[in-house]
């Protein structure tokens, strides 16, 4: 019994003076627990150069990827927590003139067009224009009783948004539609749709659903999909560089496609802009691209700061969500060798992946006869990258998630932490009081109304006897570790073991213990 007074004498010394005791906190308003919510932040503060000192090997690394598979020209960035830290190019935009590529030179990027095109409907949904269920024949009447099946399910903006419409695959057939007219996409659905699926049950990518998505911003604005774009994304975020109609890019700028055939590059011929332009047809550079990568990296984390981009941070983020399950690939092998089962899923105009690790990525990749590009970004590493290129279908997705992980593993970076709720912090200082002997646990007020149901506390009081005497004296308490804002453990460091507490909070407010676990661990 003295053994167990001194104990807990010793952990209430170790922690007096963190925190205020719980039974001392006043109830929180609303705006009180915004005030109070903690975003993660990168404790790491020389991870940029840390970085810089790689700059030099990823240069060799596209400039290497390049040349094995035949790139005319290319450019590429890698961003920064919102900033373009690094950029390069190798190669020509025009080899009839010898027009080197510049990070100023502007690509076609194909399908990472779409995501554009997706921030253009939730910035009008944002606005109550229109509703992401709406049926899609709101919009566009000629597709209205159009199904697979009798018991097939409407179609929505939802659907064509996640590739869940039930249209069939079509790459490549959907690459040479992109001058095609509003009047000539209106005829091909009055004529009648050739579904592969019914509507929301699976995913399959379908250029046909997005050029859809473009006629609706046009019918719900009254103008081209391309100006409503140009007017509320591309001129908020000064994106100079920026296009649809190659003919209005200057000569010297505009990359040209190539197809390599036989040892040697054929010209691939440039598409104007029509309504399939919604789906692949922006052209712009890595300096006005890199803006719009900025955009969505700070999206993250959620934050109490001022609204500043041309969409929302919230809707931005739902964009990033995993919305239409896509695939797994349990074989995955990085560029190293090692392997990493990645599950991925496909959100609105972007794609969603996570690996073994942990790791999620945020990316969409672009390819037309002449082009290929991709981008990427680790949302919790503050990282991103961008590789544009003018080879038909290039293939640059595996070089940038190459980079990525170098530069991930060879300078040591590390995601984002979560500082711990002022909660969570509270309901450890209580525990602490209470630890190990439980006197008074029942009259504390920080245990919600199941626990003591849920655990007897004479079983309690003999867990944590057995768990402190078995890890001796305790010299240290350490940090409350979140899993976020209403789960986290912290670890008690002893003489012979270390003490591993675990504990999860309700939704009431203020939140109460409604779970909890206590186990020995090595030191």
């Amino acid at each position: 019994m003295l053994q167990s007074i001194a104990m807990h004498k010793r952990l209430f010394l170790l922690f007096k003076g963190m925190v205020l005791l719980c039974s001392l906190c006043p109830m929180l308003s609303v705006a009180q627990q915004k005030e109070q919510y903690h975003a993660p932040v990168f404790e790491d503060k020389d991870r940029l150069q840390r970085m810089e000192a790689l700059f030099p090997v990823v240069a060799q690394l596209y400039a290497s990827y390049a040349e094995k598979n035949h790139f005319p020209g290319y450019a590429f960035g890698i961003m920064l927590d919102g900033k373009l830290v690094y950029k390069g190019s190798g190669g020509y935009i025009d080899l009839e003139n010898k027009i080197p590529a510049t990070t100023t030179a502007m690509f076609r990027i194909a399908s990472m067009s779409k995501s554009f095109t997706a921030m253009a409907i939730l910035q009008l949904r944002d606005q109550g224009k229109l509703q992401l269920d709406d049926p899609v024949s709101k919009y566009i009447p000629e597709i209205r009783n159009q199904q697979l099946t009798s018991d097939a399910p409407v179609i929505t903006i939802r659907h064509l948004l996640t590739h869940a419409a039930g249209f069939p695959e079509d790459n490549p057939w959907g690459d040479r539609q992109l001058a095609d007219t509003r009047e000539a996409l209106l005829q091909l659905i009055k004529k009648g749709i050739s579904f592969s699926n019914v509507p929301g049950v699976a995913y399959e990518y379908s250029n046909l659903g997005f050029a859809s998505l473009g006629y609706i911003i046009e019918k719900v604005t009254g103008k081209p999909y391309s100006e409503y774009i140009a007017e509320h994304i591309w001129k908020p975020l000064n994106m100079n560089q920026a296009m649809y109609e190659y003919s209005r890019v200057p000569a010297a700028q505009l990359a040209h496609g190539y197809r390599w055939i036989d040892g040697n590059w054929k010209t691939e011929a440039l598409l104007h802009d029509g309504i399939y332009g919604a789906m692949g047809g922006m052209i712009t550079s890595i300096e006005s691209f890199s803006k719009y990568v900025a955009l969505h990296q700070q999206a993250w984390p959620p934050r109490n700061d001022a609204e500043q981009g041309p969409l929302k941070r919230s809707s931005i983020r739902e964009m990033h969500q995993p919305w239409r399950f896509s695939g797994l690939n349990a074989q995955f092998t990085y560029p190293d060798g090692r392997k990493c089962p990645v599950v991925s899923a496909y959100g609105y105009g972007l794609r969603w992946s996570k690996d073994c690790e942990g790791r999620i990525i945020i990316e969409h990749s672009g390819g037309l006869p002449g082009f290929g590009s991709n981008w990427k970004i680790l949302p919790e590493y503050g990282l991103g990258v961008i590789l544009f290129a003018n080879v038909t279908y290039a293939s640059t997705s595996a070089i940038n998630l190459q980079v990525l992980d170098t530069l991930i593993r060879a300078a040591k970076l590390k995601p984002a932490s979560l500082p711990p709720s002022d909660i969570l912090k509270e309901r450890q200082a209580a525990l602490l009081k209470l630890l190990p002997s439980w006197d008074g646990a029942a009259s504390s007020g920080i245990f919600a109304e199941n626990f003591f149901a849920d655990y007897l506390i004479d079983a309690l009081k003999k867990e944590a006897k057995e768990m402190f005497e078995k890890a001796g004296t305790i010299t240290r308490v350490g940090k409350v570790m979140p899993e976020n804002q209403l789960r986290g453990s912290f670890t008690l460091y002893g003489t012979n073991t270390n003490i591993l507490v675990s504990f999860t909070l309700t939704p009431e407010h203020p939140a109460l213990i409604q779970e909890y676990h206590i186990r020995n661990i090595a030191r």
